[in-house]
């Protein structure tokens, strides 16, 4: 499964990077802006994202392309959760500063959601 990292912070997408990794994970890519994440959107599973990025408040909306368009598990990381509170599709919010374990677990349920419509479409 590959992990779309949409953060303009560059510490943040790197510890992320990490998390990914050796979570067993593999990077689909980082994006630091709207056009960034939906040029790598393709490569894409599952993406982590951020509400306000380098273009401005771009995630909710970067958010429902990847989900609409690619069938992409999205989760929210944000220090603005009231953001995307009411926002459908989306796996979970991770509020910000975002603790480690709450990201992993929010990866295994965007992993498990994956398997689970894979399933039910080859049934």
């Amino acid at each position: 499964m590959k992990v779309l990292v949409v953060e303009d912070e560059p510490i943040i997408a790197f510890d992320l990077e990490n998390l990914v990794l050796d979570n067993g994970f593999e990077i689909a890519g980082l994006a630091r802006t709207q056009a960034e994440a939906l040029a790598l959107a393709p490569k894409a599973d599952i993406a982590l994202v951020d509400v306000q990025l380098a273009d401005g408040p771009t995630g909710p909306a970067i958010a429902r392309t990847l989900i609409d368009q690619y069938g992409i598990e999205v989760i929210f990381m944000t220090g603005n959760p009231e953001m995307v509170a009411g926002f459908t599709g989306k796996v979970c919010v991770v509020p910000k500063p975002q603790s480690l374990g709450k990201i992993e677990g929010a990866l295994v349920m965007a992993l498990s959601n994956l398997q689970k419509r894979r399933q039910a479409r080859a049934s």
